[in-house]
């Protein structure tokens, strides 16, 4: 499923990561790797503050509909 629809405070493991090639270096900078876990922190007006490799990180609704959890 898409990270949109996540709950919030649980663990996922990253399955997928859609895109173009930009896009999807520019989420690997960030952390978001598959194989990886993150968890959603919370949701403001469709977008996600998500914990990743111990880091906070805050992306838009259209970034996170390109990750598969």
């Amino acid at each position: 499923m898409p990270l949109t629809l996540a709950d919030t405070e649980k663990t996922y493991t990253i399955k997928k990561i859609g895109g173009s090639p930009d896009v999807k270096k520019h989420l690997e900078n960030l952390g978001f790797i598959v194989g990886g876990t993150l968890s959603v922190i919370n949701t403001i007006n469709g977008n996600l503050i998500v914990n990743v490799k111990e880091t906070r990180v805050a992306i838009s609704r259209e970034m996170a509909m390109k990750i598969i959890v």
